[in-house]
């Protein structure tokens, strides 16, 4: 149940490894010092304020004479720093007057209770450096200014901020220093998603902490080892591809030279099988091979293009484009798998449906016919290289194995994907999903 509320990334989920602690630990302080050390002095301060207002409050009523009383108050201010008066005739208001600030309120008010017979009135809200507090005699009223932080620990606000003020300080330098920690991580990872959407990222530089150095450097030889190996793969594809038209060609001019019998007819069909097949050896190497950067490109205008050229060609298409629907991709690499998935379409249907558009931050290109459709078990099998399935409905280019094979390839090259399901046309359809 907590998994839903907790931090999802790496930055959110260090920082609060890292100030959480701090936070708890100035928690656990401050109930410590405000339970054990500022409770317990300020219930002092104000017991002995309470102790001293009820003495002189005593000697006041038992002292016969008025110099004598002016004597007790006197010697109030002087050794106690408590300032006395006689208010005569008068009588204590209705109610204390409590600051809303003061949580000691309470704490003061017990204490007097416990020292003083007499009615009172204390007022902690009237004076900000004095509490007030009124007693009732017979003749008047006795009226106490005591200093505040004699009844009170006053430096609990000055505790605070510092304890606040030294949490906020922690917790933004943990802040800033998280922040640059992930910040290489954030560019290895940006890195690697530009590689996989075909772009090289030239200029990545390994930085932070050593471990994400290494992760860095080790991306680096990935990437490079992943070029290498497609360059191979599509130098290789491209050589043997070339190579084998001389000796096809000889074959072919050797065919024509021979009497028309049904033997050298069958021998004919091979020989065109096979340079369909090197064709399309020839078509998946360079699309290896290319070294075309991704740009901004007008994705409806491209499909347009495709579709006119397959008209030209005697095809049927509808085509359902919005516009201004724009993505980053290689252009002639992804006109290519459009025009294979058309070619498809065409080749197993009367006519093929292509729409366009965006839905949960992507851009789907989907196309769609009428044919026969395939057995949904066989929709991952038909994107192997060289996979040709019944003559009913062959989905690869030229029947070689080659087109749908290229289709996904190049898809994924742009950090996207194809998909295959059942058109609502009755045949099949096929999706290409590409980050917007």
């Amino acid at each position: 149940m907590f998994r839903r509320y907790t931090p999802k990334s790496l930055y959110q989920r260090v920082l609060l490894i890292v100030i959480l602690p701090i936070f708890l630990m100035q928690a656990v302080v401050t109930y410590i010092f405000f339970d054990r050390h500022w409770d317990r002095v300020s219930a002092n301060l104000s017991n002995n304020v309470a102790g001293q207002i009820a003495l002189i409050t005593r000697l006041y009523s038992e002292y016969p004479d008025d110099a004598a009383r002016d004597r007790l108050i006197d010697w109030a201010l002087t050794d106690l720093d408590v300032q006395v008066r006689m208010d005569d005739g008068k009588e204590i208001p209705a109610g204390d007057r409590l600051s809303p600030f003061n949580v000691y309120n309470v704490v003061l008010n017990n204490r007097l209770r416990s020292r003083i017979e007499q009615p009172y009135r204390f007022d902690t809200q009237s004076w900000r450096d004095y509490v007030e507090v009124r007693v009732q005699l017979d003749g008047g009223v006795l009226v106490f200014l005591v200093l505040r932080e004699r009844a009170f620990a006053t430096t609990g606000p000055i505790f605070l901020f510092w304890l606040i003020g030294t949490s906020i300080l922690l917790g933004w330098v943990a802040t800033v220093f998280m922040r640059n920690q992930v910040k290489s991580i954030l560019r290895l990872a940006r890195a690697a998603e530009a590689f996989g959407r075909g772009r090289d990222a030239p200029d990545f530089r390994p930085g932070g902490a050593t471990e994400v150095r290494k992760a860095g450097y080790a991306f680096i030889a990935m990437r490079e080892r992943i070029k290498r190996h497609l360059d191979q793969r599509a130098s290789m594809l491209a050589g043997v591809s070339h190579d084998l038209r001389t000796p096809l060609t000889r074959i072919k001019l050797g065919l024509e030279l021979e009497k028309e019998t049904p033997e050298i007819q069958a021998l004919r069909n091979d020989v065109l099988e096979m340079e369909r097949m090197v064709e399309a050896y020839l078509d998946f190497a360079r699309n290896e091979a290319a070294d075309e950067d991704p740009e901004p490109l007008d994705l409806a205008a491209m499909l347009r293009e495709v579709a006119d050229n397959a008209r030209r060609a005697g095809g049927v298409i509808h085509l359902d484009v919005p516009d201004n629907l724009n993505v980053s991709a290689r252009r002639s690499a992804l006109q290519r798998a459009v025009g294979n998935l058309i070619n498809n379409a065409h080749r197993h249907g009367d006519a093929a449906w292509v729409r366009a558009g965006t839905t949960d931050r992507k851009i789907f290109i989907q196309v769609e016919d009428n044919g026969p459709g395939v057995d949904p078990e066989k929709y991952e099998e038909v994107f192997k290289p060289f996979t040709r399935l019944n003559e009913a409905r062959s989905l690869n280019e030229s029947g070689v194995g080659m087109g749908l094979t290229i289709v996904r390839d190049v898809a994924r090259s742009h950090g996207g994907d194809v998909a295959l399901s059942k058109s609502e046309r009755g045949g099949l359809c096929a999706r290409i999903e590409l980050p917007a």
